[in-house]
């Protein structure tokens, strides 16, 4: 298993990072910094009324891998927002908008820091005006959203699946 996961982190270079928008319930929080430890997510940042990954339900769901993502508080989605673009990160917001292009059809650069926003309200208007890039997961059911935790999961995967192809 040690090797087969070696081989894959040999062929991952691209940086990826998050900033949770207001994502407020311990559990997705939790279930985020458990993803984000699976793929690799180099920084982690918890912006406004975020819960962070230390909160009881947040470490029930993360089961300790919040110690495998750095991880910090900002006062406000704008000043972790600063701080991805300063530290080199391409900020893509993941929300359906008018604007917002599909993940998957999408090359992204090799620092790349996705914005996921509140449960039932999704990104913040200041979070979305500050986004290099929006993009949306298609969905084809009756249902239009996923759970915060269960998208950003999908993302991060698409982020590392994308790059680990073939180029065509």
């Amino acid at each position: 298993m040690k090797r087969l996961h070696r081989s894959w982190r040999q062929r991952t270079t691209r940086r990826v990072a998050l900033v949770l928008d207001g994502v407020s319930t311990p559990v997705n929080v939790g279930a985020i910094v458990r993803t984000a430890a699976a793929f690799g997510v180099d920084r982690l940042w918890c912006a406004g009324a975020s819960s962070t990954p230390d909160a009881a339900g947040a470490r029930k769901v993360s089961l300790g891998t919040e110690r495998y993502v750095p991880w910090s508080v900002s006062p406000t989605v704008d000043d972790a927002l600063d701080e991805a673009h300063a530290a080199g990160f391409y900020i893509v917001g993941l929300e359906l908008t008018d604007e917002s292009v599909v993940l998957h059809e999408r090359v992204w650069p090799d620092s790349v820091c996705l914005a996921v926003g509140h449960e039932d309200h999704g990104l913040s208007k200041t979070a979305l005006s500050r986004c290099d890039a929006v993009a949306y997961l298609p969905q084809i059911g009756r249902v239009g959203s996923l759970n915060v935790a269960t998208a950003t999961a999908l993302a991060l995967y698409e982020l590392r699946r994308a790059e680990w192809s073939p180029a065509p």
